[in-house]
């Protein structure tokens, strides 16, 4: 079977077509827009991405848009409240290049983090979580600074459980846990210094995509090389990448390098 936009702008739409959804096709930009009817917001997709993803996995890269584009679609219908529901804020990993604002112009409260990655603020919402916009952050009287105290506190009470591989005489640990807050880890302080003490090597750490956390212990430049290796391997195969570079994690400060072949920069 050969696919291309217009069939998987067909299974897409049949698959989501519950009556209450509208959807505009994007021809130039090749993008598909789904709009839930009763309150006008929607998400937009970009089919060419989907359809090369489904080259290499088929009808589960179909099974994963759909899947996101309907948690995504109940996430904007439903009602948020900050206050007395401070237990379900917290802060996610994005690449700089992921949107500041959402659809309407409004902008996502957000920090600065490397020069790779940035904080957004999330409210849970079981199986997914919306991101927090200025709109609603003074909507109900908050300030940034409270919004940020209260997800870095959250962040610090998420489980911190590793997985251990060894490659070419380092040492790899692996959290992926698919709570959806597995990137943000790297923002727990008191966590990545008790993993430093442990180390005998360098320390490095990287956050390819959403749902993992990567920390090495590299002994020797073979490590680099196969830091390097991984995190590509996961950026690429990421539902929410954020970026295939590794951090040099030394005193608090993380800095990003860049591994060509066997020498580090």
């Amino acid at each position: 079977m050969k696919m291309d936009s217009r069939k998987m702008r067909s299974e897409i739409e049949s698959r989501l077509n519950s009556g209450n959804r509208t959807f505009s096709y994007d021809r130039e930009k090749d993008q598909l827009r789904i709009e839930n009817n009763e309150n006008g917001k929607g998400i937009t997709v970009s089919l060419s991405g989907i359809v090369a993803k489904w080259h290499t996995e088929k009808e589960k890269a179909i099974d994963e848009v759909v899947y996101y584009i309907e948690e995504g679609l109940n996430a904007m219908g439903n009602t948020i409240q900050l206050s007395d529901h401070e237990k379900k804020i917290f802060p996610v990993i994005r690449s700089t290049s992921f949107p500041a604002e959402a659809e309407e112009g409004v902008s996502f409260v957000m920090d600065d983090h490397t020069a790779e990655t940035r904080i957004y603020y999330a409210y849970d919402l079981g199986n997914t979580y919306r991101l927090i916009d200025e709109r609603l952050m003074e909507k109900e009287g908050w300030n940034k600074e409270r919004i940020k105290e209260i997800a870095l506190f959250n962040a610090r009470s998420l489980s911190v459980g590793l997985k251990e591989d060894q490659v070419a005489g380092n040492i790899f640990y692996f959290l992926n846990t698919n709570d959806g807050y597995d990137a943000s880890r790297i923002l727990n302080k008191n966590f990545l210094n008790e993993m430093q003490s442990k180390i005998e090597g360098t320390m490095a750490v990287a956050v390819p995509h959403q749902d993992v956390l990567i920390i090495a212990d590299v002994r020797n430049d073979a490590g680099y090389d196969v830091l390097a290796q991984m995190t590509m391997g996961f950026f690429a195969n990421g539902h929410v990448p954020i970026t295939a570079l590794s951090f040099l994690y030394e005193n608090g400060v993380l800095e990003p390098i860049f591994i060509l072949g066997k020498n580090k920069r």
